[in-house]
C-alpha cells in the first residue's frame, strides 16, 4: 500500500492537503505562513497541546454521565429489547473504558507530553482507544444492520434473532476487535531512550511498517462497515417512504438513528482516519527527506482529529435515545431535573449575595 502511495507527488499531496485543512480552520489558523517549518510545527505542538486537554476532560465528565445514566436506563429497560439491548449495552462499556483512561491521557498533555505511568500502561492505554474506536464502529454497524432487518425483513428474520445471538455476535466483534488492535501494541511508543513520551501510533524509526498497518486497519475497520452502513440506510430509507403501514413516530426514530449513524462516521471517524494516515504519511516522506513544507500543516490537523474522534464516546449514548422511545422521554426529564436543579442554586447564590451585601 505504501508504495501506491510514494507514486503521488508532492505537489498532488500538498493540494489534496489542503482542501483536507479547511475542516478545520480554527485550528490551522494560528500558525503563521511567515514562519519556518520549524517553529510552525512547535507552534501547532503547543496549540494542540492546550487543546487535547480541555476536549478530554469534556468528553470525560459528559461521557461519564451519559453513558452510565443511558447503562442504568437501558437495563431497567431490558425486557422491552433484549437483542438489541446486547449490541447498545456493548457500545456502552466500550465507551467506559475508553473514558477510564481519560485521566492519565490528560495529565498527559497537561504535563506537556511527559508519560509518568510506564511503558506497559501507556500500550494498555493506547489499546483501550483502539478497542472502544473500532469495538463502537462494530457495535454501531450491529445495531445498524439489526434495524435494517427490523424494517427491511421483519417477517424473515426478526422472529430467529434471538439474545443468544446478539451475544454471539457480540463475543466475535470484542475478538475480531482485539485480534485488530493487538498489532499496535508491538510498535515502540517512545523514541530512542525518551522513555517519557506515548505516542498514539509509533516512532519515526518503524512509521513505514506502521503505515502499512495502519492503512489495512483503516479499510477493514472503517471502510467496510462504513460502506455496510451506508448501504444499509439507503435501502432502509427506500423501504420506509414506501411503506404505509410503519407509523410515522417509528419512521421518524429510524430516520434519526441513520442520520445520526452517518453523521457520526463522517465528521467524527472518517477525518480521523484520514489524517492519521496522511500523517503517517508525511513522516515516511520526512523520512526520506520529500514534501517536509506540510508535515506541521498535516500534524495540526492529525491532532484536531484525534479530539473530533474522541468525542464519539460523549456522542454515543445518544444512541440509546433512538433504541427505546420511553429512554427519550427520560433523558428529556433528567434534562428539566438538571434545570431545575441549576435555577435553585442559582437562586440560593443570588439570595446569599444580597444578604452578604446588607449585612455589610
Amino acid at each position: 500500500m505504501y508504495q501506491l502511495l510514494s507514486n503521488i507527488s508532492c505537489e498532488t499531496t500538498r493540494s489534496f492537503l489542503g482542501a483536507l485543512l479547511t475542516f478545520y480552520p480554527p485550528v490551522v489558523s494560528r500558525a503563521s505562513e511567515e514562519k519556518d517549518r520549524r517553529d510552525l510545527f512547535l507552534e501547532a505542538k503547543i496549540n494542540t497541546t492546550n487543546f487535547l486537554p480541555a476536549l478530554y476532560i469534556f468528553v470525560f465528565v459528559v461521557g461519564l454521565v451519559l453513558n452510565v445514566w443511558g447503562m442504568i436506563s437501558l437495563l431497567h429497560n431490558w425486557n422491552k429489547r433484549r437483542s438489541i439491548n446486547i449490541f447498545v449495552l456493548n457500545l456502552g462499556l466500550a465507551d467506559m473504558l475508553y473514558l477510564l483512561t481519560h485521566p492519565f491521557l490528560i495529565i498527559y498533555y497537561l504535563n506537556e507530553t511527559k508519560w509518568t505511568f510506564g511503558e506497559g500502561f501507556c500500550l494498555v492505554t493506547r489499546f483501550c482507544f483502539n478497542l472502544n474506536l473500532y469495538g463502537s464502529i462494530g457495535f454501531l454497524t450491529c445495531i445498524c444492520v439489526y434495524r435494517y432487518l427490523a424494517v427491511v425483513h421483519p417477517m424473515k428474520v426478526m422472529g430467529k434473532l434471538t439474545t443468544t445471538h446478539s451475544v454471539v455476535i457480540s463475543i466475535l466483534v470484542w475478538i475480531l476487535v482485539s485480534v485488530e488492535s493487538s498489532p499496535d501494541m508491538l510498535f515502540p511508543k517512545h523514541s530512542g531512550n525518551k522513555t517519557e513520551r506515548c505516542f498514539d501510533t509509533t516512532s519515526s524509526k518503524n512509521v513505514t511498517a506502521y503505515l502499512n498497518y495502519s492503512l489495512s486497519w483503516t479499510f477493514f475497520g472503517f471502510c467496510i462497515p462504513f460502506a455496510i452502513i451506508v448501504g444499509c440506510y439507503r435501502h432502509v430509507t427506500v423501504v420506509v417512504c414506501r411503506s404505509d403501514t410503519i407509523k410515522n413516530v417509528t419512521k421518524q426514530h429510524i430516520f434519526k438513528l441513520m442520520v445520526f449513524l452517518i453523521l457520526l462516521f463522517s465528521l467524527c471517524y472518517a477525518p480521523y482516519h484520514v489524517f492519521k494516515n496522511l500523517n503517517l504519511y508525511s513522516r515516511v516522506l520526512k523520512n526520506l527527506s520529500k514534501c517536509a513544507a506540510w508535515d506541521s500543516g498535516v500534524y495540526v490537523a492529525r491532532q484536531a482529529s484525534r479530539g473530533v474522534v474522541s468525542l464519539n464516546s460523549a456522542l454515543n449514548p445518544l444512541v440509546y435515545l433512538h433504541v427505546d422511545e420511553d429512554m427519550g422521554v427520560q433523558f428529556r426529564l433528567l434534562l428539566q431535573g438538571c434545570r431545575q436543579i441549576f435555577s435553585l442554586l442559582h437562586v440560593l447564590y443570588s439570595s446569599n449575595s444580597l444578604t452578604i451585601v446588607a449585612t455589610y
